[in-house]
């Protein structure tokens, strides 16, 4: 148990939200996640999900995030109502030089063979990593939190002032809204990210990534029922509507590199907005009416960090709880 428990609100229930909410209230705060949209109209909902630093920091304190977040997704995936699994796939180097870092981490990786390569590729890892279904992630996370005793309460904050009062303690975990809840970060942008999810009715398992396909970015995700093939990464798009011709692509990109695609049944078309930002905030911020742990900025990488940053946001709030009162 905390020195002292804290009232604490987490603004924001996507995936980094929830796992903060988790953390905090699994050490004996009392916490309260306000939240604007539902799981299924979060961005988290639109995550692929595969365990990966996609359009992320690229730190040793990234690296600790990420260590920690894969060993809390190897150990949960024991426990198959969490909708994780670990999974083989290969992914792809078009280009020669690109950031293996993250190999490091993962235990058992494998060079790829020529033989194994698609067209054009310049090399390959094999790699065993989680892979999340977030429709059943997202609810057991959200029905965890509520049974270590958190609240949920629906609405919008529009500023942190709202909040004084009620709390001792916010943790800003608000993706986009992030900077401008705090008003003094006008660094976090969007990275649009389109996908296809089709049937998976073949039942296939292996993953593939390649972000340097020539046309374009290209990953395909078979999870338990469903594939999420994608993708987009455009900065600075703020566009949440769907684009056939891109979609049309995307597939066309897909089948070349994964000919089983072909003729599966597309379920849906969806578009989310990441929030990415050059380096992930995740500390305390002063000049607010309450004190703030921010935790936001994770760009393409929000699954992949969740656990890692829940972590750090409880190991932060247990400084603030440990201090004297003044």
């Amino acid at each position: 148990m905390p020195t002292a428990p804290l009232r604490i609100t987490v603004i924001g229930s996507g995936v980094i939200g929830l796992s903060a909410a988790h953390e905090l209230a699994a050490a004996g705060h009392q916490v309260t996640v306000a939240y604007d949209q539902e799981l299924a109209e979060c961005v988290s909902s639109v995550a692929a999900a595969i365990w990966f630093p996609y359009h992320s920091e690229n730190s040793p304190a990234a690296d600790k995030l990420l260590a920690d977040s894969l060993a809390r997704f190897e150990q949960l995936s024991e426990h198959p109502e969490t909708g994780i699994d670990l999974r083989r796939g290969l992914n792809v180097d078009h280009l020669p030089g690109a950031d293996r870092s993250w190999t490091r981490i993962v235990a058992g990786t494998e060079e790829a063979s020529r033989e194994d390569l698609p067209n054009g590729a310049h090399a390959g890892v094999w790699a065993t990593v989680p892979i999340i279904t977030m429709s059943t992630y997202l609810g057991w996370l959200r029905g965890r939190v509520e049974e270590l005793g958190a609240d949920f309460a629906k609405g919008t904050v529009t500023d942190l002032a709202q909040l004084k009062g009620g709390a001792d303690l916010v943790v800003l975990a608000a993706g986009l809204r992030g900077g401008e809840l705090l008003g003094d970060d006008d660094t976090v942008y969007p990275i649009r990210g389109q996908v296809v999810r089709l049937a998976n009715t073949k039942n296939l398992t292996q993953w593939l990534c390649d972000d340097n396909y020539p046309d374009g970015v290209s990953y395909i995700i078979p999870r338990r029922e469903d594939i999420i093939v994608g993708g987009t990464d455009t900065a600075n798009d703020w566009n949440r509507e769907v684009e056939p011709q891109t979609s049309i692509d995307i597939l066309e990109r897909a089948a070349t590199l994964v000919p089983e695609l072909e003729g599966l049944e597309v379920l849906e078309h969806k578009v989310g907005l990441r929030p990415a930002r050059e380096t992930i905030r995740l500390e305390h911020v002063t000049g607010h009416p309450l004190p703030v742990i921010a935790a936001y900025g994770h760009g393409g990488a929000g699954v992949t960090l969740s656990w890692g940053t829940a972590q750090r946001v409880a190991e932060l709030a247990a400084q603030l709880a440990g201090e004297p009162a003044s």
